[in-house]
């Protein structure tokens, strides 16, 4: 059984109350409309809306003043956020927005581990929300302009004769630490830059159990075969849709074949490599670097965030 986590991963945690019972009251929504303390959480082409101090960014919501007429069924309820009710709102991407001085519409992933945890969950969750919307217009059965239900959390097909009803969906994917004695093993894409290697990862496919995937995932990624598979820790990752499954893996073989040409190297390494920066390692909101990051601290007297040569990222993967 893997050791229980001292705190959520970045994007994960109960960073808001999603009031799921909200959804379906129409009168509850329209107060919540008309409440000047509503939050609205705007999205412009993926990018969230971020003020930058010296203190670190921050999320910028805005509240009911700075918005113009709304259209509530392009809203999407998301819940209730530190007190007051907070929907995601999309700005078309052909209007540029109308933003103060200190603001700027970034991309969540390069700056999530920046943010309060609290926001960089709610930012992930409406850009998320968003996402799934724009890619649902229409049906999948029929082609006809779906419709939006259940304050945004249902897509449902305007035809009588179809009515198919679509919900947000999410692509789970392992993520995984393979070690062997004193080792783990790290790979890297060629579409990297120079010696940035990560975690192996992988899509589930129908039909298969995560340890089954986490299995074939190293098989074809490396050739290396596992025997033991051991869960560790989920993370939201709506980079575009993901969630991240983490496990750590035991190696019943260590030899080392690149089969199917995902990868362009894979090596084992040793905390006294990692600690002397012979690879660089994800960006630590990441899932990726939670991994190793666990495994390292597990053997070693001096944690990995303060080893003084480690190197990091220094955008995401």
């Amino acid at each position: 059984m893997a050791a229980p986590r001292s705190h959520p991963n970045v994007l994960a945690g109960p960073y808001l109350d999603r009031a799921a019972h909200w959804r379906k009251d129409e009168q509850r929504l329209l107060a919540a409309l008309a409440d000047p303390d509503t939050l609205f959480v705007p999205v412009w082409r993926t990018q969230s809306l971020i003020v930058v101090s010296e203190e670190g960014p921050v999320a910028r919501m805005y509240d009911r003043d700075r918005l113009g007429e709304i259209d509530p069924t392009e809203l999407i309820l998301l819940g209730e956020f530190r007190g007051r009710c907070c929907f995601a709102l999309e700005i078309p991407a052909d209007r540029l927005p109308e933003i103060e001085i200190t603001e700027q519409f970034r991309d969540l992933r390069l700056l999530a581990g920046d943010l309060p945890a609290d926001e960089a969950g709610v930012l992930a969750y409406a850009r998320a929300m968003i996402l799934w919307r724009e890619r649902h217009r229409y049906c999948g059965r029929c082609g006809s302009p779906t419709l939006s239900r259940k304050a945004g959390h249902v897509r449902e097909c305007s035809s009588e004769s179809c009515g198919l009803p679509q919900f947000p969906r999410i692509d789970p994917a392992v993520i995984v630490l393979i070690t062997s004695g004193e080792c783990a093993l790290l790979g890297r894409q060629a579409s990297w830059l120079p010696e940035r290697y990560s975690t192996i990862a992988g899509f589930v496919e129908p039909g298969e159990s995560l340890e089954d995937a986490v299995a074939r995932e190293v098989r074809e990624e490396t050739g290396v075969i596992v025997d033991r598979v051991d869960y560790h820790s989920s993370q939201p990752w709506p980079f575009p849709t993901s969630l991240m499954l983490g496990f750590t893996a035991h190696a019943a073989t260590t030899e080392v074949h690149l089969h199917d040409a995902e990868l362009e190297d894979a090596r084992w390494l040793s905390r006294e490599q990692i600690a002397n920066g012979e690879v660089s390692l994800p960006t630590t909101h990441s899932i990726s670097f939670r991994l190793i990051e666990d495994w390292f601290d597990a053997g070693s007297e001096l944690p990995l965030r303060v080893q003084p040569h480690v190197r990091l990222w220094t955008a995401p993967r």
